[in-house]
């Protein structure tokens, strides 16, 4: 395993991301807890010591399995980061009770790392607004009290978002976690946004290094143009390369939802092969011929937790993302054809719940209508 330097800290270079644990039957709140532990006890076998969760992943239930699953090994053995969750705006005036709870669910006495979750064009007022609901000023305290031994965020906002966190709470931020991988570089202006960081001194943390699997399996002209460049290197490995030349990137997370996955990745991070010029060139090429009309829906899953109409949004996105790129066709009809009609996009009412704890800033609703007049 490939460690990275971080303070005082020795952090592996992969960490294990818990937003996409093994689930049963498909559903995202019922975790195999099992699988669960398999996994966490092949990644710290194997060298892996930053474990990251948070609030909303699988239903609330992801803090209480990382916490089951860590409590079998000795406390300073490990990292473990959550995050307080702004995503929600519900949640702004309960930070201590919140806190609390993490705590108690997570089965520790303290967080290693713990993140302001999301900021965003949504909340950002909400958390700079320290007079009303306190948040900064609540986790600064902990800091002080040892409960929090290192104090960051999680940012999906554009660039005005990102300077007016930094430019309010900066100086007390030691570490930024992006949504970071070879498509979002352009994308999402990633690349601006770790130059920023860099002039502020803030380390950055990857998460979505293959934008919710993605970026595993690539068309197959794509793929060969990348064989031809590294024919040991399977595909997925390119992503993580890639993050592995940018020298801001401390933490790469990975929401790794079965072993084979877990062994795939902690096998590529035994080694650091970052790309050279024509490689990363070639790399991004690809991405620019990828991002054509696509929604970026990562499958994060906070969308489906506030529809009333219980809808599978991300599923649905991403027929939506098949049917507009292949212009048609029989596959997104046939995939909803399978679904009952208060499940397809046509159900739903437009009250726009989701598109308030959106990471991305998808306007679902309208995809949704659209996606309704295109079949």
């Amino acid at each position: 395993m490939i460690y990275k330097q971080f303070q005082d800290l020795k952090l592996s270079a992969l960490g294990m991301g818990a937003m996409r644990l093994p689930v049963i039957d498909g559903d995202d709140a019922n975790i195999d807890v099992e699988a669960s532990k398999e996994m966490v006890a092949y990644a710290y076998e194997h060298g892996v010591n930053y474990y990251d969760t948070a609030w909303g992943y699988h239903n609330g239930n992801s803090e209480l399995v990382m916490g089951e699953a860590l409590k079998a090994y000795p406390r300073e053995s490990f990292y473990l980061a959550t995050k307080f969750p702004g995503y929600d705006l519900s949640n702004m005036p309960k930070v201590k009770e919140i806190f609390e709870k993490q705590l108690e669910k997570c089965q520790v006495e303290y967080f290693d790392f713990y993140l302001f979750h999301n900021v965003c064009e949504m909340n950002i007022d909400a958390y700079l607004d320290d007079e009303k609901f306190g948040i900064y000023s609540y986790l600064m305290e902990q800091k002080k009290n040892g409960r929090i031994k290192h104090l960051g965020f999680s940012c999906h906002g554009a660039m005005p978002v990102l300077k007016r966190f930094l430019e309010a709470y900066g100086k007390d931020m030691e570490f930024c976690q992006l949504q970071q991988n070879y498509v979002d570089w352009t994308l999402q202006d990633c690349k601006a946004k770790v130059e920023l960081l860099k002039e502020w001194n803030i380390p950055v943390w990857v998460m979505e290094p293959v934008r919710g699997g993605k970026l595993a399996k690539l068309d197959p002209v794509s793929e060969g143009k990348l064989h031809a460049l590294r024919p040991d290197e399977k595909t997925v490995a390119w992503a993580f390369r890639f993050l592995q030349s940018i020298p801001e990137v401390t933490v790469t997370l990975s929401g790794m939802s079965n072993a084979e996955q877990m062994k795939e990745n902690i096998a590529t991070y035994e080694t650091e092969k970052p790309l050279n010029e024509e490689e990363c060139k070639t790399l991004l090429d690809i991405a620019s011929g990828m991002m054509a009309g696509k929604l970026p829906c990562t499958a994060c899953h906070y969308c489906t937790s506030h529809c009333p109409m219980g809808l599978d949004i991300p599923h649905l996105i991403e027929l939506y993302n098949e049917h507009s790129f292949t212009g048609g066709g029989f596959i997104a009809p046939m995939a909803l054809s399978a679904l009952p009609e208060d499940k397809k996009p046509s159900a739903c009412i437009g009250c726009r719940s989701c598109e308030a704890v959106c990471p991305q800033q998808i306007k679902i609703s309208e995809m949704m209508a659209d996606f309704t007049a295109r079949l």
